[in-house]
């Protein structure tokens, strides 16, 4: 990828694709995007040109970047697994109950490796812990096995 100044107006972004598609990203000062695909028998023709506002440009960063896609999503790792945070909610079935009862680890493999309550961070809950509405819990596990226990923290 090259950089190119664009004095008065931003910095445009150009890029080859590994099909041989050049592209181009014009960054406004304002935020506004510019995306420009160029005629692949001629790479400097612009066959097409996109213009995003600044909220159409921040929406095409989240579905082009799905780790930031979600904002509970902690971190990925090259592993497979994800650390998430999931906050119970005060209606949640789980509200009082203890977090052995939640079969977690046994049901999708995942482990909560914290629960963030109030001010005070709990590492490693025992399955004698009391789980309370409004808990966020840390979650560590595979993208499914996650996903599975965001649905049964979610029964009400």
């Amino acid at each position: 990828m090259s950089t190119t100044p664009l004095p008065g107006i931003g910095v445009q972004y150009d890029l080859t694709t590994r099909e041989h598609q050049h592209l181009s990203v014009i960054a406004h000062r304002d935020g506004a995007r510019t995306v420009n695909i160029y005629r692949s028998d001629d790479p400097d023709a612009c066959a097409q040109s996109l213009k995003l506002t600044v909220a159409e440009s921040a929406a095409l960063i989240d579905a082009l970047m799905p780790d930031h896609h979600s904002p509970n999503l902690l971190h990925t790792t090259d592993l497979g697994l994800v650390a998430e945070r999931i906050e119970l909610s005060t209606t949640s079935y789980w509200n009082g109950r203890l977090l052995g009862e939640t079969r977690m680890r046994t049901e999708t493999g995942v482990s909560i490796v914290a629960v963030l309550r109030r001010a005070e961070a709990i590492p490693s809950p025992a399955p004698d812990f009391r789980l309370a509405g409004g808990d966020t819990l840390i979650l560590i596990g595979t993208r499914e096995g996650v996903e599975a226990a965001a649905r049964i923290l979610d029964r009400e």
